[in-house]
């Protein structure tokens, strides 16, 4: 089973929508799916997936990451009255919320590549269960970066781990040891600790919480030590003070690109045939 035929289940259940089928049998009608809001729209592909399962058909009207003007209509939908009212909130909770991501990253990218045309915005792994892979889609459809999906696919060490070590350079010899041909970042909370594993040439140190006065000063003791080492920000930034950490970061990670945005509002109207 897939993401969306799980999607499905978890609103039909065993039963189906009652409603609808008891009013309605084989009527048929059209449909459009239009924005409340302007916004940079997202999550049109699975929605059109949503209605194909339910047996109707949707022909977008925009692409993914375009941005589109308050009114405009971005899918039309033909098929029966029933599978047309069974896709509806699945395929509207699905695209507004891949647009609110796609929407808010894109400001941030343009408002940050006005102060430093090569950082980057990118995502965490605090995204909603079950709906990672959407989320880190919006993301990329926003101009961000996915950062990692999860735990397999990169070596982040964190705060966590650290703690369960002498010192800074102990975990940093046993990863290169036990995967030697990963790139291996680390999240540090000081001065000291980054330094540490700058001189241990990581491939990215992740600055996280730093104030942005204390992590310019911190990032260009990193790059006089190796000017190689990208210089990650996160924890507690914010669209208000993103700028501040612009212009020295390589690239910048927010969490509530995925955990904090509010969706953006999409309606679908249904004609008779």
């Amino acid at each position: 089973m897939d993401d969306i035929e799980r999607f499905l289940r978890e609103d039909l259940g065993k039963k189906g929508d009652i409603t609808s089928e008891a009013l309605f049998t084989t009527e048929t009608a059209r449909a459009g799916i239009q924005v409340k809001e302007a916004c940079v729209v997202a999550g049109l592909h699975e929605a059109q997936q949503v209605y194909q399962r339910v047996g109707a058909s949707a022909r977008l009207l925009s692409t993914d990451g375009a941005d589109v003007r308050k009114g405009d209509r971005v899918v039309e939908i033909q098929g029966s009255i029933r599978a047309i009212l069974k896709g509806e909130r699945l395929a509207l909770n699905i695209i507004g919320r891949m647009s609110g991501i796609a929407t808010e990253t894109k400001r941030l990218v343009q408002q940050c590549k006005k102060i430093n045309p090569k950082v980057r915005i990118a995502a965490t792994r605090k995204t909603t269960p079950g709906f990672r892979l959407f989320e880190k889609k919006a993301i990329i459809l926003g101009g961000g970066e996915p950062h990692r999906y999860g735990l397999y696919d990169a070596v982040l060490i964190k705060d966590n781990h650290l703690k369960l070590f002498r010192s800074i350079e102990e975990p940093i010899q046993i990863i290169r040891r036990n995967l030697p041909k990963h790139h291996i970042e680390i999240e540090v909370e000081n001065e000291t600790d980054a330094l540490s594993a700058a001189r241990m040439n990581v491939e990215i140190i992740m600055l996280d919480n730093f104030p942005p006065e204390m992590g310019e000063h911190v990032a260009q003791k990193i790059r006089a030590i190796n000017p190689d080492i990208i210089i990650e920000v996160s924890g507690g930034i914010t669209a208000e003070n993103i700028e501040q950490y612009a212009s020295f970061a390589d690239r910048i990670s927010l969490g509530y690109l995925t955990h904090s945005i509010k969706n953006k509002d999409f309606s679908l109207e249904i004609f008779k045939n």
